[in-house]
């Protein structure tokens, strides 16, 4: 199998895509009021800039987010009827005008996303604490004078109206066992550490998503073959998680030189996807043993590996990424299916 992979410098307000062209949206866009940020969405609306040196919070952060409505729409354009948008996005407390407040991104970005027609569903909360020893805020035991520690972030999820037309085989050979299954579809993700994410072109992130949060979503909500955007795409995560997926990707990033860590994270993808790969065998294989020993044999045979619980789990196939080359305007990975150790 043969997946594409394409890195594009461009705005996420105008995406290089024709209609109902991609599967899966998969993405962390700038969080308005956060103050990396500020300078990326002053440079598209010089009023915002003008607003944060006045102290009008609520001005600036309509203003930061319908900038990201746009980005919105344009994910909800080229999405197919049944696609999925995964949104992973944090709310900002800030300082701002005199006053220290909450800046609720995920519920503006709800609202926002609703508005151009995408429908929401179940959300998860990414649970990453920090051991920081400054992490609380205000004057510490005192009552009235301390806030509550942030320590989580949102997955939004949304899916497009319409029923999503599958090829039967493919969407088999794309399931996923039943034991991860059970703690994937939580809505409380524990366990996964944000990274630091640092570009040649200096830019920092303490946080960012790791591979396995954009990795464990492609499981979930697309098939082997799809194509998957990632509209705010920094140095490539997503593209790598959909590589190591067997899943084609669209990267689109506003700043080139961010952009330009890309290939190297395709590249990793190469030597991560098949260690991922192991892991979930070996996983399912303690489980399978660990069932059996309590006198739960599992039903059903999957002929790649082994015996599984369900009977939509006999005919699936893990592919993972051999090799990735570069082709013309395009990535090209290429997939064999896994096999059992």
């Amino acid at each position: 199998m043969r997946t594409t992979h394409r890195l594009c410098n461009g705005d996420a307000r105008a995406l290089p895509l024709h209609d109902a062209s991609v599967h899966l949206v998969v993405t962390s866009p700038p969080y308005p009021m956060i103050a990396m940020w500020d300078d990326g969405f002053s440079a598209a609306d010089p009023e915002i800039g003008a607003a944060l040196g006045r102290g009008e919070g609520a001005a600036v952060f309509e203003a930061m987010h319908r900038q990201l409505d746009e980005a919105w729409a344009e994910c909800a354009r080229v999405l197919v009827p049944g696609g999925w948008a995964a949104i992973n996005i944090g709310d900002a407390t800030r300082s701002l005008g005199g006053s220290f407040g909450l800046w609720p991104n995920h519920a503006r970005v709800l609202a926002g996303a609703m508005r151009v027609g995408l429908c929401p569903m179940p959300d998860i909360l990414w649970r990453k604490p920090t051991n920081a020893p400054n992490k609380f805020m205000g004057s510490g035991m005192l009552p009235g004078g301390a806030y509550v520690t942030y320590e989580h972030e949102y997955v939004l999820l949304f899916r497009k109206p319409g029923v999503r037309v599958y090829d039967a085989d493919r969407r088999r050979e794309s399931a996923y066992f039943w034991e991860e299954r059970n703690a994937w579809f939580s809505d409380l993700w524990a366990g996964l550490p944000g990274q630091r994410q640092s570009s040649s072109a200096g830019r920092s992130r303490s946080a960012a998503f790791p591979c396995e949060l954009p990795w464990r979503l492609i499981q979930m909500y697309s098939c082997l073959g799809d194509t998957v955007l990632d509209p705010f795409a920094g140095t490539g995560t997503t593209a790598a998680a959909a590589l190591a997926s067997a899943r084609s990707s669209v990267s689109v990033e506003a700043d080139a030189a961010v952009l330009g860590d890309a290939p190297r994270a395709l590249t990793d993808a190469v030597a991560w996807g098949p260690i991922r790969t192991a892991e979930r065998l070996a996983a399912h294989a303690a489980f399978v043993g660990a069932r059996v020993a309590a006198g739960r044999v599992p039903k059903h045979l999957n002929s790649a590996y082994g015996p599984v619980v369900t009977r939509q789990e006999r005919d699936l196939r893990f592919w993972q990424a051999v090799a990735v080359s570069q082709g013309e305007g395009v990535w090209v990975g290429e997939h064999v299916v896994a096999v059992t150790p």
